[in-house]
Order: structure tokens, then C-alpha cells, then sequence
């Protein structure tokens, strides 16, 4: 069942068990209201019964006559019955033997006052003291008109109930369609999305509801699904890329070496070159499974001097060919040997310390500074180049995987340093910050937590 009928018939049940616990509210005071009414009035017509009847014998001629007249006046529509104490009726009519029984006799006695409803008729006794005996005075009026007036009531609310039924059906039917027409319009946009276009996202409707809410967070995971297989073909790009150099030269070594007979020698030169590549496609392999989170293994925190790391980086970077005309300078101000001393896992850490420092080499024709010191008792190592700087709107996307600057020209790269250092400082517990300025320099900041 669609969500508006749902609702329209919620709505219209809600609104008949509401009216109907109403009108038997209703029904139920209109009934004891009327009932209070009639049997107030007989009450009344009791009084003045007993007051014609019996005081007539007291009563001055002038003021009988007054009391006759209201009498002949109330009591039109009712019967009087007055009953002594052998229990005959000694004034006006026997209004019932079965009814009016000498039990119900003896109890207006007393209680002073009965009342009741039997065969189609309203009852009303009063015990009245009079200097003629005691009597019972009873009047009897018919109950038709009371009965009728709330069998009338009875068919109007039944009526209006049936019509508010109905009504509230289809406004809850027309107010539904126009709730849930946003709804029907997400559906329409997220149906018309194709994979290859994740990165549209749904028009916010502007609603300031839950269905605002819903399109944001439709659009959030778009957003992130459109990333994840920007991300997929980045991924299968550096892939094709850094695997195609390594396997290209394991295929023209080994086709070379296949073509004649060689010495032990070049066995050994041959093969060393192919391990090497190996080595290269494993050592690819480790980072992205790094990177990736498929090799989380826990930190092996151990003590090294963060000094002697700097220094193997640098080596290690200037004994590259490609690197080999780059200009470092390694500042060193912290004067205590005791305080060059970190925990953490060497070789992550060297890999993330030597992937920002080919980054600023790359990215740099000018001197990279590295600056080694204590900053608030903790290490810090700050590097920094003077090249092109990184523009604002990408330095939000710097720690993502294989996402590249804008601006980043014909250098060859992956995109992958950086989200891999980062990583690696997150492992171990090392806070890394990047500041930059477009034409003017990158900076790097690494904190070591205090030992």
C-alpha cells in the first residue's frame, strides 16, 4: 500500500474513532440532561398536584383558584395519581397497578421521593404529609417525546459522522497527494540518475522539513558514491600505470635474454634486474593495500632518533636520478640528543617523511627547507618548499586517494603521497598539517606526540 493511502485512511479512521468517542459523549450528556429536565418538571408537578388536591380544605378560595389554574396549565400531557396509606388511590387516576405496586409505594415513603421509567412512560412519586394522612402523590408522563428527540439526535450525528467520513477521506486524499508530491519528484530524479552520473545531485525542494533532510542525505551519498568511483578509476589509471613500466622491462629483459645462449654472469645480471622489478610491483602493492586499509596491522612502536631518519631520506632522495640536481637543507635546532628521540613504526614513518619530501622536491625548482626542533616539548619537523603552492579549493582534498591538484602541470604523479602519509601519521598517532599559497610555497607540519 502507497504511503498517501496509508495515510488518508489513518487520517479518515483517526477522525471516525475521534467523532464517534464524541458523540457518545455527547449523546450520553443530551440524554441524562433531558432526563434531569423531564424529571425535574414532574418533580414540580408533583408538588403542585399535591398542593391542588390536598390543601384545597386550607387554601383561601381565591389562591385555590390561582393553583387550578397552573394545575389545569402543567398538567395536560400527564396523569396524577394520589395514593393514601391503605394504598388506593384517593385522588385523580390509578395510573398502573402493575407499575405503581405497593412496593414502590412503600419506598417513596421512604425515601420521600421515587423515580423511574417503565412501559413507555416517566414516573415520579413524592411522600407528602397532609393534615388529611399521609399521602403518595405520583404523576405519569409518556416518554415518546424524549425517546423521538433522541433517536433524532442519534440520526443527525450518524448522518454528519458518515458525511465527515467521507469528507475528511478526500481532503486527506487531496492534502496527501500534495505531501507527498516532493517525494514523487526525488523519485523521478533518483530514477533518472545513471551511474555515470552520480555527481548530479537532486534539486533541494527547500521544504524545511524531513524531506529536506532526506535530499541532503541523498545527495551526501551521491556525493560520496561519485568520489568512491572517481576514486575506483583513479585507482585502476595508477594501477595500469605503475605496473606497465616494471612489467614492460621484466617482458624486454626476459625476451632479450631468451634470444641466445648466456653466461652465469648474465644470468645474474638479468635476474637481478627482474627482481628488482619485483620488488618495485610488491612495493606498489604494499602501499595501496596501506592506503586502502587491507594491511592495518597494529603499530610496532619502537625508539629511533628522528634525526638519523631526516638524514637517510635525504640520501636516499638525492641518490635518485631523477631527483639528483634537487637542493635540501636540513636545519637542525634541537641541541639535546635526549630529545630527538620518537616511538613509532620506522619505516611507516620514514615512507610518510620521504613521500612530502618528493612532493615538495617535485613540486619546487627552489631549495625545500627541512626544519627539525622542539615545540612545546614536543618534535616537530617543518618542510617547506618555495614552488607553486597549492590552490585553495584543493587543499581541501589533499589527504584524498589519488586526487591531484589543479595546477599541478605535466609533473607525473598518482595522487596517492600525500592520503598514504597521511595515513601513516594517523597510525602512529603524529599530527600532520599543510598549509600552501598559490605561487608562493607548501609547508608540512609534523607533530610527534610527547614520549
Amino acid at each position: 500500500m502507497k504511503i498517501k493511502n496509508r495515510l488518508t485512511i489513518l487520517s479518515s479512521v483517526t477522525f471516525g474513532v475521534v467523532f464517534i468517542i464524541a458523540a457518545l459523549i455527547i449523546y450520553v450528556a443530551f440524554y441524562r440532561s433531558s432526563e434531569k429536565r423531564i424529571y425535574d418538571n414532574m418533580q414540580k408537578n408533583c408538588l403542585l398536584s399535591a398542593i391542588y388536591y390536598l390543601e384545597k380544605d386550607e387554601l383561601p378560595i381565591s389562591e385555590h383558584k390561582q393553583i387550578k389554574e397552573q394545575y389545569n396549565e402543567n398538567v395536560k400531557d400527564i396523569t396524577v395519581g394520589i395514593y393514601n396509606d391503605k394504598n388506593e388511590v384517593q385522588y385523580g387516576s390509578n395510573l398502573s397497578l402493575k407499575t405503581i405496586t405497593p412496593a414502590v409505594l412503600e419506598k417513596a415513603r421512604k425515601n420521600k421521593k421515587v423515580m423511574f421509567e417503565s412501559d413507555n412512560h416517566f414516573y415520579f412519586g413524592i411522600f407528602y404529609q397532609d393534615n388529611q394522612g399521609d399521602f403518595v402523590v405520583f404523576v405519569q408522563a409518556n416518554d415518546y417525546e424524549f425517546k423521538t428527540q433522541n433517536h433524532q439526535l442519534m440520526i443527525i450525528m450518524t448522518v454528519v459522522l458518515f458525511t465527515g467520513l467521507l469528507v475528511i477521506y478526500l481532503l486527506s486524499l487531496f492534502l496527501s497527494k500534495i505531501a507527498y508530491k516532493p517525494i514523487d519528484t526525488i523519485i523521478k530524479q533518483v530514477n533518472e540518475i545513471e551511474a555515470s552520473s552520480l555527481d548530479q545531485q537532486i534539486v533541494n525542494l527547500n521544504t524545511n522539513d524531513e524531506i529536506q533532510n532526506l535530499i541532503e542525505s541523498y545527495n551526501n551519498l551521491f556525493q560520496r558514491l561519485s568520489n568512491t568511483f572517481k576514486t575506483q578509476k583513479n585507482f585502476i589509471n595508477y594501477i595500469s600505470h605503475e605496473f606497465k613500466t616494471p612489467l614492460a622491462s621484466i617482458s624486454g629483459h626476459l625476451e632479450v635474454f631468451a634470444q641466445k645462449e648466456r653466461t652465469p654472469q648474465e644470468y645474474q645480471e638479468t635476474t637481478a634486474k627482474v627482481l628488482n622489478n619485483v620488488y618495485e610491483i610488491e612495493e606498489i602493492l604494499n602501499t595501496l593495500m596501506i592506503v586502502s586499509g587491507l594491511k592495518s596491522e597494529m603499530v610496532q612502536k619502537e625508539s629511533f632518533r628522528i634525526d638519523e631518519l631526516i638524514w637517510n631520506c635525504s640520501d636516499k632522495i638525492t641518490n635518485t636520478n631523477k631527483f639528483s640536481a634537487a637542493r635540501l637543507r636540513i636545519e637542525l635546532e634541537i641541541e639535546e640528543e635526549s630529545n630527538l628521540t620518537v616511538k613509532g613504526n620506522e619505516s611507516e614513518i620514514s615512507i610518510a617523511i620521504y613521500n612530502i619530501i618528493e612532493n615538495a622536491i617535485k613540486y619546487s625548482d627552489e631549495l625545500v627547507v627541512i626544519t627539525l626542533l622542539l615545540f612545546q616539548k614536543q618534535i616537530q619537523i617543518k618542510i617547506k618548499d618555495f614552488g607553486r603552492g597549492i590552490k585553495e579549493k584543493d587543499l581541501h582534498h589533499i589527504h584524498e586517494t589519488f586526487y591531484r591538484g589543479s595546477n599541478v602541470g605535466k609533473v607525473q604523479g598518482s595522487g596517492i603521497g600525500l592520503s598514504l602519509a597521511s595515513v601513516l601519521f594517523a597510525k602512529n598517532n603524529i599530527n600532520f598539517q599543510i598549509t600552501s599559497k598559490e605561487n608562493e610555497g607548501t609547508q608540512a607540519v609534523i607533530t610527534f606526540a610527547k614520549l
